[in-house]
């Protein structure tokens, strides 16, 4: 699709803004590097001395280069055994942040009717404490694995399945779109790395914040500077 700048740092492709954001019924986020400003894993790693090892493999599932997405993510919690959950708590605690813009974002859509939609490979721990700050109606992402207040390195199988995927995500995408009555045209889907292009490409909007090359290129709407907010210089209230 061509590119138009229409402002600084501000990407257009596909479509003549300005939109109406109450055109659309759902928006859905991813979470790491999208809504918050870390990897969840890459900092629970910090805590047995592995950020590096795993960011490594992060970097490059993000970026689109690991074909298998759940296995590389099932190495990477392989090596979290052993984590207590108090580093986790830690980790929200002392380091977690919304990412700028992301509060008014996210309340923007909510003020404008729609339901909104977490859906992400990280962990619930993070997850669960993330949506209900933000009053997030609907969240899906991966469970792990704890016995006697440590990591075991695990996943936890759920009913709809074991691992939050690109295919998952837009799974889920698809599926609250029809639970909630609307076409998959009526939603935006936020994200930054290569396993949120299949929810990005199913929705009527996708929105690239800070992200991976791979999703700049694709997405229609790509923010590449300042907060999420400025998705609201495209799309109006």
């Amino acid at each position: 699709m061509p590119a138009t700048e229409i402002a600084p740092g501000l990407i257009a492709r596909g479509f003549t803004p300005p939109l109406r954001l109450a055109d659309y019924r759902l928006a859905a986020f991813d979470m790491d590097s999208t809504l918050i400003n870390l990897e969840c894993v890459d900092e629970i790693a910090s805590a047995v001395g592995k950020k590096a090892e795993v960011a490594a493999i992060t970097e490059a599932a993000m970026r689109g280069e690991i074909a298998d997405y759940k296995e590389s993510l099932r190495q990477r919690v392989a090596l979290l055994r052993g984590v207590p959950v108090s580093a986790m708590q830690a980790i929200y605690d002392e380091r977690l942040q919304l990412n700028p813009g992301v509060a008014t974002f996210v309340a923007a859509c909510q003020a404008a009717g729609l339901k909104t939609l977490l859906v992400s490979g990280g962990f619930t721990f993070f997850t669960d404490r993330v949506r209900d700050r933000l009053k997030i109606d609907f969240a899906r992402s991966n469970v792990l694995e704890v016995e006697q207040g440590h990591l075991t390195g695990r996943m936890v199988d759920q009913p709809w399945g074991d691992i939050v995927d690109g295919e998952e995500k837009r799974r889920t995408l698809l599926a609250t779109c029809e639970q909630i009555g609307i076409p998959p045209s009526q939603a935006i889907a936020v994200g930054d790395g290569a396993n949120d292009l299949p929810m990005m490409r199913a929705a009527g909007l996708s929105i690239a914040f800070h992200a991976k090359p791979a999703v700049r290129e694709q997405a229609m709407l790509s923010i590449e500077s300042g907060g999420m907010d400025r998705a609201l210089e495209v799309l109006r209230a």
